[in-house]
């Protein structure tokens, strides 16, 4: 493990929790602002989803691709390349002129997204230990749930009273900050020794993990096909005031900080037990919004339940992804948020085209439990072999610098 002070350590967590804090306020924004993007640009709601789509496509492709590119740098100094590459992605979404350059530069604005969560991953493990990596993970996630329970519901209130291209402007602010934080306070951790592309990208050749992928690519598209369309939900069906929205929106993020802290917990005593029982409670809570959608108590317990076990099975299936990648652990833990947020573009365009078909707002939960019952069988017929033996990988994640130890992450 890197060789920190508890309050260096501490630090360097904070950091990169701030960085979560703005990737998922940028993420889940744009699903607050929908009518207010589709009202400017003059396109139809489930067009302006598109932008959802793009975004989450720009982590698909920039998480193997910036995590293998990158295999050879310094981890800190890839963090801080990584966030340059985010502000200027949501700077050029605020100066959108047109739903096309619109989803353009939301696929530029995610880009990093993947990428600063896999090697943050191997950063936070880095700083506390590998045997409390599921805590580790669940720090730098915390960020990302914060940001929902905060930064998504202030968004919306910015972008409702005063434009929404200003809460991409303000995200972008707040990735500068992140910047300062990340060179201030994480530690250099140098590459694994003779990384390079090619052997990030051999790492890929690794069953187990491709199984991971798809059940998480799968899986996790229940959650975005409810949540890409949260707001006519909560305003066209369940009958909520516009004005209410960011309120609930924020119980979501609280209920995401919540599973966040219970799945770090659960993940280091059985992670893939975790990713099974994240799944089921899922699907269940999916099943209870397109049920109970309508009726304002059901409906708001249903939607926090959904932040609990979505970020549950989010964080379970991240650590599993680094385990079953022990040879390149960042590529693993990038590759996660490629799969979720493939699993994203998946549920927000089949949500859209149930939506466009006329089946209405609740269509997608049950498009969405579908999708995340089709993960758990990916799981629990051919995803539920063991981890590669930790250390079993000749270039199992040893850091070589004056600053650092061997960091077992496998």
């Amino acid at each position: 493990m890197v060789l920190l002070t508890p309050a260096r350590a501490r630090a360097a967590l904070v950091a990169l929790a701030l960085g979560g804090f703005c990737i998922g306020t940028t993420e889940f924004a744009t699903m607050g602002l929908l009518p207010e993007i589709a009202t400017d640009l003059g396109v139809s709601i489930p067009t302006a989803g598109n932008a959802i789509t793009a975004y989450a496509l720009g982590v698909v492709v920039g998480a193997p691709t910036l995590a293998a590119i990158g295999a050879r740098l310094d981890r800190r100094r890839l963090l801080l390349l990584l966030m340059v590459a985010f502000v200027v992605g949501n700077v050029l979404s605020a100066f959108a002129a047109s739903a096309g350059w619109l989803v353009a530069a939301r696929f530029v604005a995610g880009l990093p997204h993947g990428a600063f969560f896999g090697v943050g991953a191997v950063m936070g493990t880095a700083v506390v230990g590998a045997e409390r990596r599921g805590r580790a993970v669940a720090s730098m996630m915390a960020g990302l749930t914060v940001a929902c329970a905060v930064g998504v519901p202030l968004t919306a209130v910015v972008g409702h009273a005063i434009g929404w291209r200003w809460s991409f402007v303000g995200v972008g602010a707040l990735g500068l900050v992140t910047l300062v934080a990340l060179w201030a306070w994480t530690p250099s951790l140098a590459p694994l020794p003779g990384a390079t592309v090619r052997t990030e990208l051999g790492a890929l050749r690794n069953g187990p993990l491709w199984v991971a992928f798809g059940a998480g690519a799968i899986g996790f598209g229940g959650m975005f096909a409810v949540y890409s369309y949260v707001k006519p939900l909560l305003t066209e069906v369940t009958g909520l005031s516009v004005g209410a929205v960011p309120v609930l929106l924020a119980l979501y993020g609280v209920g995401m900080t919540v599973g966040t802290l219970v799945g770090g917990r659960f993940a280091d005593r059985s992670v893939l037990g975790t990713v099974i029982g994240g799944m089921v409670t899922t699907i269940v809570v999916l099943v209870a919004i397109a049920l109970v959608g309508p009726y304002v108590v059901p409906a708001v317990v249903s939607l926090v339940l959904l932040g609990v076990t979505s970020q549950v099975l989010g964080l379970s299936l991240q650590t599993r992804l680094m385990d079953v990648s022990p040879a390149a652990p960042s590529l693993g833990a990038a590759l996660c948020h490629s799969a979720l947020n493939l699993g994203n573009a998946a549920g927000a365009f089949l949500g859209g085209v149930v939506i466009a078909a006329g089946a209405g707002y609740l269509a997608p939960a049950w498009v969405g439990a579908a999708l995340t019952a089709a993960g758990l069988l990916v799981v629990l017929t051919v995803g539920r072999g063991p981890a590669p033996v930790r250390g079993a990988a000749p270039s199992d994640d040893v850091r070589a610098d004056s600053t650092a130890e061997a960091v077992p992450v496998g």
